[in-house]
């Protein structure tokens, strides 16, 4: 699980103002071949026997104030189309389309476009430029045109992908992850083939289009029809892969780079995953350590140890008896993951979890967890059939379940049986994965890497091994940070880092392993628990 918005979007794991996202896999290539491949390979040149023809001119009008395929406010926006090809080995074969937005520069010399992605891989974009214009300094925001966009098979692009609906919302408590036997494994298995069946019968054409290269040549496509000779790119998450790719295939068509939650490379896709759920553990483990320092509030244990008990007396209640027949074990687990991702909803989930626990009222976590609607569905898919088709993924499910096990029996409970079955569909794709991208090169411009220490979705070794491939790229650290997503969510040191570099292209002095730190800011502030019946849940939600 990769996502910040991507990876279970259903359960909120979008961080602030910017939801992010992001899932991993397969151990690849060492960075230092990567890296020669990457130098070694034409700049910008693209795979197949000729380059697609340069794109028409965008033609840019006012968009509808609020998005009508994703719900996000695109006012003040100006909207665009681009035509590219589904396969850039027939660049005058079918085509696809790409939906783009726009918030012009507004300052007298433009400093031209910074194209952003926020995730996922399959998270939507086009509110995008939005969020930067009001999150930025109004000198650095007046200087750009920033362009979002949803990725081929993503939102308003043609074609857009969903395929079954029922595997993340069977409109009934989802099994239980954690299978209990050898039978019920198998039933999850056989979910999960019958899922990437589903993708295979509705999408067998667009499948082996949907790997990273193909969207890093979107974006070049897009450069073109902008009339710009280089690009500028800001990637969260899955977005810093891509945007590693794009840097390693078209290095002297990049400006300015900030890559912020950084992948490792070398992980695409499994072996990431496997990290994660390392990672998750160490992170939902101090969520809990919090959640026990504030005892008096949540009254759910003094030590990390007792509120684990506590989540877990919850977890084994709504397996056997569902909130609103609809919260099960799985669902919850949905519900705390994203305070994995950021701890914007420690408070609330705590309080929650308290609430049932001690006064056994189960109105707040029903009101915390909101069933997946047709946009997670869409990112769900996404999601899949660019992971899949990135990277070679195992075929036999013995390793998977060896894997699973051997993590689950050292302890890293919470997160790994879920996160194997969120990318299982990969183990039956219709499409074989890899080869992968070369990530790295020398050529490539100065970046700025943005990373917090603790992340669990893209933990800290992803930033250092990506600063290694390239060369001229600074790292920014958030020391103690644990939240998925740095920039413009409240950092003032982070942020202004950020906005100088995009400003001026000033960056921090090169240093060995991180060029520059910023202190995490202090944990969120406990909030008593509130009766769900007053807040008008009522028991129609027990």
């Amino acid at each position: 699980m990769l996502n910040l918005a991507g990876k279970r979007a259903a359960a909120g794991t979008a961080a602030a103002a910017v939801a992010l996202g992001l899932t991993t896999a397969a151990a690849l290539e060492a960075p230092a071949s990567a890296a020669a491949r990457g130098a070694a390979a034409a700049p910008g040149t693209q795979a197949g026997p000729d380059p697609a023809p340069r794109p028409a001119g965008l033609a840019w009008t006012s968009c509808p104030a609020k998005d009508p395929v994703e719900g996000g406010r695109l006012k003040g926006l100006q909207c665009a189309t681009i035509r590219v090809p589904l396969d850039y080995t027939r660049p005058q074969g079918e085509q696809i389309t790409l939906a783009l937005t726009r918030a012009p520069h507004t300052a007298s010399r433009s400093q031209g476009a910074v194209l952003l992605n926020r995730g996922g891989p399959g998270a939507h974009g086009r509110d995008l430029p939005g969020v930067f214009t009001s999150g930025l300094p109004k000198k650095v925001a007046a200087g750009y045109d920033w362009i979002g966009y949803d990725p081929r098979g993503v939102g308003a692009s043609k074609p857009s992908l969903t395929c079954a609906k029922s595997y993340q919302d069977p409109g009934r408590p989802r099994p239980d992850p954690i299978p209990a036997d050898e039978r019920e494994e198998q039933a999850l298995t056989r979910r999960a083939k019958a899922y990437a069946d589903e993708c295979a019968r509705r999408y067998r054409k667009v499948l082996p289009h949907m790997g990273s290269a193909d969207w890093a040549r979107d974006m070049d496509a897009i450069r073109q029809a902008l009339r710009q000779d280089k690009i500028s790119f800001f990637g969260y998450s899955y977005g810093t892969y891509l945007g590693a790719v794009y840097a390693t295939m078209f290095p002297q068509r990049v400006r300015r780079m900030v890559l912020d939650s950084v992948v490792r490379p070398s992980g695409v896709w499994y072996d990431d995953n496997l990290d994660q759920n390392v990672a998750f553990e160490k992170r939902i483990r101090a969520y809990f350590a919090w959640i026990a320092r504030h005892h008096k509030v949540y009254k759910l244990g003094a030590s990390a140890d007792r509120v684990a008990a506590a989540y877990a007396r919850a977890r084994a209640a709504v397996k056997v008896k569902p909130i609103g027949g609809r919260v099960g074990a799985a669902e919850l687990d949905d519900v705390f993951l994203a305070d994995g991702y950021g701890d914007y909803g420690w408070a609330v989930h705590a309080a929650a979890l308290s609430a049932y626990v001690v006064r056994h009222d189960p109105a707040p976590l029903r009101k915390a967890w909101q069933p997946p609607g047709p946009l997670d569905h869409n990112n769900y898919a996404v999601y899949n059939a660019v992971q899949c088709r990135d990277a070679a993924w195992p075929r036999d499910w013995s390793r998977w379940h060896a894997d699973s096990e051997r993590l689950y029996r050292a302890g890293y409970r919470f997160e790994t049986w879920s996160n194997t079955w969120y990318n299982a569909p990969c183990a039956f794709w219709g499409v074989p994965g890899g080869p992968p991208p070369a990530v790295g090169t020398a050529a490539a411009p100065p970046m700025l890497l943005v990373q917090g220490t603790e992340d669990a979705a893209t933990p800290y070794a992803g930033a250092l091994e990506t600063h290694r491939r390239f060369p001229r790229s600074r790292l920014l650290v958030e020391t103690g940070g644990g939240n998925h997503g740095v920039s413009l969510t409240g950092d003032k040191c982070v942020d202004a880092a950020v906005a100088r570099y995009l400003g001026t292209g000033g960056l921090p002095a090169g240093r060995p392993g991180a060029d520059a730190k910023c202190p995490a800011g202090p944990p969120p502030e406990p909030t008593a628990a509130k009766n769900g019946r007053r807040d008008g849940q009522g028991a129609a939600q027990r």
